[in-house]
């Protein structure tokens, strides 16, 4: 069984009152949560839990390039009878990069969610996903449903199916970025400056507030000498080289037993991605699937990063999809 263990920290030292609003900050102030970090074959993942230790479990999974800090803002908003665990996954925030020369594909993730709640000794929870975490968390609770009462998407479509006369050059491109990384010798880091550093995430997440970007950066960077490094894996940008296609994904979204509830913001995701990454029939396939299957999918004013930015949009929809599908479904007797 993978090794966890917790350090219980204040919040108010992880987040700085100049990057919340005062209610919100009331809100942190009053909560105590636990940093916790669980072995792996090659490392640690790391993460922080807030709420009662034996309350209601709750994974949050971030979405690519960013880290548990994604969820600092929605939490405090959330039921309090919930235990919600965070995690940076593998490669990105505090948690430790994969061992070299191993790709990062969505079978991966998957199979260290599996780690987190093994470790974490969960064998009944619900998944709350942004983006990349979303599609994990679709796909584990296909693969896992015994696991999983329930989900959130936040901007996420569960799935990213790829055409399948795509997939060849995708993989290709995959495998070829990865042995072009490998044949350079060792380069260290770019150091920036702090404030270089939050204009670099800024360029690269437009969608992202300026409360946002130094939230994210407090699990993004590592001090050196001279400044700062961004923590992830340079890696994390290669392309996925396992694809599935929509057929399979209609499929894989069918073995679905939990409850979901898709919050998409109207300039989120779906509206700027484009045609050529994210076709709208793929993604208007995807929603009825999850209509037909009498799952709620809502769109709500804001970009794809809506639930950090402006969680008291997003907190109402998801505290009563908790209370009415996880909460009043586990009433002590």
């Amino acid at each position: 069984m993978p090794c966890i263990a917790f350090h219980v920290t204040q919040h108010s030292a992880i987040v700085t009152e100049k990057c919340v609003s005062w209610k919100l900050w009331c809100l942190l102030s009053s909560l105590k949560l636990s940093d916790l970090s669980i072995s792996v074959p090659w490392g640690e993942i790391k993460g922080k839990a807030w709420g009662p230790e034996h309350g209601r479990p709750v994974l949050c999974l971030h979405g690519w390039a960013d880290n548990s800090g994604t969820f600092n803002t929605l939490i405090p908003l959330l039921p309090k009878e919930c235990r919600y665990v965070a995690v940076d996954l593998a490669g990105h925030g505090l948690s430790s990069h994969r061992p070299a020369g191993v790709l990062y594909t969505f079978p991966a993730y998957l199979a260290d969610v599996r780690r987190i709640v093994d470790g974490l000794q969960w064998t009944k929870f619900t998944i709350i996903g942004h983006s990349m975490g979303g599609n994990i968390a679709a796909m584990f609770s296909a693969l896992y449903p015994e696991m999983v009462d329930a989900f959130v998407l936040l901007d996420a479509y569960g799935f990213l199916p790829t055409d399948q006369k795509e997939i060849p050059k995708v993989m290709r491109q995959g495998i070829d970025e990865m042995i072009q990384y490998e044949k350079k010798t060792e380069e260290k880091k770019r150091v920036y400056t702090y404030e270089k550093a939050a204009e670099r995430l800024f360029a690269a997440n437009p969608s992202l507030s300026e409360r946002s970007v130094r939230i994210l950066l407090e699990r993004g960077l590592v001090q050196v000498e001279g400044g700062f490094v961004f923590s992830r894996d340079l890696r994390i940008n290669f392309k996925n080289i396992v694809r599935i296609t929509l057929e399979q994904s209609l499929e894989i979204q069918s073995r679905i037993q939990a409850s979901v509830l898709v919050v998409l913001g109207d300039k989120g995701f779906g509206a700027t991605t484009g045609p050529e990454l994210y076709p709208r029939k793929l993604a208007s396939k995807l929603l009825q699937g999850y209509h037909d299957r009498n799952h709620t999918v809502v769109t709500v004013p804001g970009d794809h990063h809506v639930h950090l930015n402006d969680p008291e949009v997003v907190a109402p929809l998801v505290s009563d999809f908790l209370r009415t599908k996880v909460l009043s479904q586990h009433l002590p007797a």
